[in-house]
């Protein structure tokens, strides 16, 4: 039987414990990974503006754009966002909340879409402000998503229009939101459509 050295004794027990480490560290037959993070839209996918879109990062947390509206709403649920600008007074906002089970985050996606509506309401009963509330109905995209838009206008004079959208795949919910100054006529509904069908979809 051949000698082993001091060093051949220590090199095999090293060989032996990176094996044993690798075997305790491998993943069980059958384990779930960790689902992927959902995908936000790109500038690119929003509605056409003449000065084009600029993508901001995506940051933990709710965009101050929203909090308004779905603060409270949202209180209990980690969120993220990516925030969109252009060089006139057009912006917009992404928001995902990853809540893992679908029948909850099909009732935080219904909660949303009240909490618009009761967000127009809350406007409208202050003196300063006139608010109009228009649905613009369901989209057929994986669990659906609602279309909403909502215009202002200030006792100063101020005029500004929004399109908000809340949609669904699976246990993750999106909100979009688009706005800008003006009215009704100025709201790209069509295309505001596009962008959150793309939304959706994009999630997974």
């Amino acid at each position: 039987m051949p000698k082993r050295t001091r060093a051949g004794t220590l090199t095999a027990l090293a060989v032996a414990g990176l094996t044993a480490g690798t075997a305790l560290c491998a993943a069980p037959a059958g384990a779930t990974t960790k689902a992927p993070a959902p995908k936000f839209l790109a500038a690119s996918e929003l509605p056409p503006h003449p000065s084009g879109w600029t993508a901001g990062k995506v940051t933990d947390g709710l965009p101050d754009e929203m909090r308004y509206c779905f603060g409270e709403a949202l209180l209990a649920y980690d969120s993220r966002h990516r925030t969109f600008r252009t060089e006139l007074d057009t912006g917009a906002e992404q928001l995902t909340v990853v809540v893992g089970d679908s029948a909850k985050a099909k009732a935080l996606a219904a909660r949303l879409d009240r909490e618009v509506k009761r967000c127009v309401t809350r406007m409208d009963a202050d003196p300063e402000i006139e608010a109009d509330y228009r649905g613009y109905g369901r989209l057929p995209v994986e669990e659906g998503a609602r279309v909403h838009g909502f215009a202002t206008r200030a006792a100063w004079g101020a005029m500004d229009i929004h399109l908000v959208s809340v949609g669904r795949d699976g246990g993750t919910v999106t909100v979009v939101r688009w706005g800008q100054m003006g009215d009704f006529t100025h709201a790209p509904v069509k295309a505001f459509k596009k962008t959150t069908t793309t939304a959706v979809h994009k999630l997974y």
